[in-house]
């Protein structure tokens, strides 16, 4: 795959948006997707998975789980959910007991009118560990999963054994740099971070038509379509196309501004943090995750631009468990 190459700033975000080959699909009709339900998904999995649901944090979390060994949770961002993971769920858990979780406002789980936060998010994660009985986990996120990792590693570090963070950061002071309108050939307009943050018309413009902006990202984020098929893309589409989901997932955005406020508070991550980076996000995840804990490593998956466990499962799935053993 070649990439181009323009230096972007990658702080590691909801669908990192560099322009590749790939032309966005046709229009799609209003109509709701028909897809298998979660459990028909999880069971369709090898590895005994099966789709949960617990209350925690007076929020009630759907997540799959399957396998046999140490806990291991995964944590998905926008716009997907936990099927994100299933193309290395099954080798994951041939040596752990995987815990795939749709956060608060993601997929099956509920859609409350506030806590989404990345410390509240991690609350609610800690709690589904507890309840399930797991003194401490292995975790790792992705996108706006990876943020909600960090916050569980930092806030819960007893219940943490080792953290992985998959080519996102956690929000900082150099959130509020972004450029709406970067100059030519210095980055690429991060422009769903300023959409997501309007209260109210998201919901009215992208509610039922939510498989156009999938769409638009998978067109710009792989060099390959068939990595994130039609299949794939009804389910996605299916979890974000209501003006609920839309309004949630918005909150992930909307409370940056508190991550912010979090992140100036934290110190060091205490227990081994690993950062897995695409082409793009490579050169920040170096200069920053260091600053960020005191048993770090950074890998780059070559050829990869930011939905990592779908386009490189099988680099990905033996990067984790190389790190989780």
């Amino acid at each position: 795959m070649t990439l181009n190459r323009r230096k972007m700033i990658a702080l590691g975000t909801g669908a990192t948006a560099l322009a590749m080959t790939g032309t966005p699909a046709a229009a799609h009709p209003r109509k709701r997707p028909s897809v298998p339900s979660d459990e028909e998904l999880a069971r369709s999995l090898s590895g005994g998975f099966r789709s949960r649901y617990a209350t925690v944090n007076g929020v009630r979390l759907h997540y799959v789980t399957g396998g046999h060994g140490e806990p291991l949770l995964l944590v998905p961002g926008w716009p997907q959910t936990w099927w994100a993971y299933r193309k290395i769920m099954p080798q994951l858990a041939r040596r752990y007991r995987v815990i795939a979780v749709d956060l608060r406002g993601m997929g099956g789980s509920d859609k409350p009118a506030g806590g989404y936060d990345k410390k509240t998010m991690a609350g609610d994660l800690h709690a589904l560990v507890r309840q399930l009985g797991h003194r401490r986990v292995n975790i790792a996120g992705h996108d706006i999963g990876s943020k909600v990792a960090f916050s569980f590693a930092v806030n819960h570090a007893a219940a943490t054994r080792k953290v992985a963070m998959l080519d996102a950061l956690h929000p900082d002071d150099r959130f509020y740099q972004l450029p709406l309108l970067p100059k030519p050939g210095t980055g690429f307009p991060l422009w769903w971070y300023a959409f997501n943050q309007v209260q109210g018309l998201p919901e009215q413009l992208v509610a039922g038509r939510v498989r156009h902006l999938i769409d638009w990202f998978f067109a710009h984020s792989l060099a390959d379509q068939s990595l994130v098929g039609d299949f794939d893309r009804r389910v996605y589409t299916r979890a974000y196309d209501s003006a609920e989901a839309v309004r949630a997932s918005n909150a992930w955005y909307q409370s940056f501004h508190q991550d912010v406020e979090h992140m100036r508070s934290y110190g060091k991550v205490t227990v081994p943090l690993l950062g897995v980076a695409s082409e793009v996000s490579h050169g920040e995840f170096q200069q920053v995750l260091p600053t960020l804990g005191h048993d770090v490593r950074v890998v780059k998956l070559a050829n990869t631009v930011h939905y990592l466990p779908e386009e490189a499962p099988d680099r990905l799935a033996r990067t984790l468990a190389e790190f989780f053993s």
